[in-house]
């Protein structure tokens, strides 16, 4: 009987210039080494992918073959069940099955996390394959570290409403469970929205309560910081202060 492969939950850097100057400090030795072995992969966007491999490469010689998930396919299954049946991840695992080493990797960050990986890391699980996660960055647990709010209760809250009355009751509904629970809220935005995010909580938030922007975490432009609404108030009283932080990659926590 063939021995199944095992299956490497491969971090991404958070940005460029994080992958092209500063990869070593960003992604630990073991994690650079064993990427670099790997020959066959599941990625969420393959462009991503390879920008990442072709780092690792200058570490050893590379050559692999490249899946890449179909997020609208893991959503849309979600949602049909006739399409779900028609949807296998375990699909992406053949060469698992034959005793090859896989690595799965994210567009940013770790796999698995806000992001549809965990639908091959489950599929993983269930053809009894072992699954082996490797050290690197998380925007959302380096946001909560740097942010000073409570790192002891806290909840990931992925993507807030588009819908701009949906998103302020969102925003109030998350203060309140916060306050309640002694419980830091955490949420990212698609960057090119972070400009409407922040108006939003200085508008549906109450002035003493902390916000903290992570902004281009791990990267050489970053920007952390964690004050009171009303603070932020004062220092973006507009949405035209706010153009520094556009299309920059930013994770947002609040502590009431």
């Amino acid at each position: 009987m063939t021995k199944l492969g095992t299956l490497y939950l491969v971090p991404n850097t958070l940005g460029d210039d994080a992958r092209t100057e500063q990869l070593p400090w960003v992604l630990p030795n073991e994690t650079l080494a064993c990427s670099a072995k790997l020959q066959h992969w599941i990625v969420e966007d393959a462009k991503t992918a390879r920008a990442l491999l072709k780092a690792v490469d200058s570490l050893s010689p590379l050559t692999c073959t490249i899946q890449e998930m179909q997020m609208s396919e893991w959503r849309g299954a979600a949602r049909n069940s006739k399409f779900r049946d028609a949807v296998k991840p375990v699909d992406l695992l053949k060469p698992l099955l034959v005793g090859h080493d896989m690595g799965l990797m994210s567009e940013a960050g770790v796999p698995g996390v806000a992001d549809p990986g965990a639908e091959i890391v489950l599929a993983a699980h269930k053809i009894g394959a072992r699954v082996k996660p490797l050290v690197g960055p998380s925007s959302i647990l380096l946001g909560l570290m740097a942010s000073g709010l409570n790192g002891q209760r806290f909840a990931f809250q992925g993507y807030l409403p588009h819908d701009a009355h949906e998103r302020l009751n969102k925003l109030k509904q998350l203060e309140n469970e916060s306050r309640k629970l002694e419980q830091t809220q955490i949420w990212i935005e698609t960057p090119y929205r972070n400009t409407a995010m922040l108006m939003a909580c200085l508008t549906a938030l109450n002035p003493q309560t902390k916000l903290c922007l992570g902004i281009d975490l791990s990267l050489s432009s970053e920007q952390i910081t964690t004050q009171s609404i009303a603070d932020w108030r004062k220092q973006y009283p507009n949405e035209n202060a706010c153009a520094s932080l556009q299309n920059r990659p930013t994770v947002f926590l609040l502590l009431a």
